[in-house]
């Protein structure tokens, strides 16, 4: 199905995000796409072999990683709220404006809740050393017991967000290949129009 037309009043260009929007998502993403993998796959190992060197490597920079995204998050959530984004693609309909809206805004819940999470989660173990003797600065007393219930909803909370990237992902691709419009190319404003 070919995408409407859009009014004469806005152009391609306004509704592209900002260079400096796309790299916070991009920076984003590749963070989101290594961290969630190796996440499941150093506690599998840590349960298989008993946390071994490699096991403790994975954890180290694992906590990092999340430590650095969720500052990433904080500075690109204050550059949203004081930039704003572009117009929402005009063709849209009000429904898919709404759960887009609400996927974006439940996404940057997740990315900032998950790594939280995390956070909390190795202040409560006791387990804060990172890279090099690098200590992240603990947020709660050591309680053990604690620190497995908010493990389990860090990995829930990480689960719920691989679900709203699909539902992204899956919308973005059914914006460019199927409608046609310009919804992808607000992210990638170098892509060529389908068809």
């Amino acid at each position: 199905m070919e995408g409407r037309k859009r009014p004469d009043t806005t152009t391609e260009s306004d509704l592209v995000y900002s260079g400096v929007a796309r790299a916070f998502h991009w920076l984003t993403v590749a963070f989101v796409a290594i961290l969630i993998p190796v996440g499941l796959y150093m506690v599998e190992r840590g349960k298989a072999t008993n946390f071994d060197a490699f096991t403790n490597t994975l954890y180290s920079g694992h906590k990092l990683a999340g430590f650095i995204l969720l500052w990433i998050i904080v500075a690109r959530l204050a550059y949203r709220f004081t930039k704003g984004a572009p117009p929402d693609e005009p063709t849209l309909e009000w429904w898919q404006k709404a759960a887009s809206h609400m996927t974006h805004w439940g996404l940057y819940g997740l990315l900032l809740a998950v790594p939280l999470l995390g956070w909390y989660g190795i202040s409560l173990y006791g387990a804060l050393g990172t890279f090099g003797g690098l200590q992240l600065p603990a947020i709660a007393a050591q309680d053990q017991k604690a620190a497995e219930f908010v493990f389990m909803l860090h990995f829930w909370g990480a689960m719920l967000m691989l679900a709203a990237i699909a539902a992204h992902v899956g919308a973005a691709y059914y914006h460019h290949a199927i409608r046609g419009d310009g919804v992808l190319r607000r992210m990638l404003p170098g892509l060529k129009k389908r068809g």
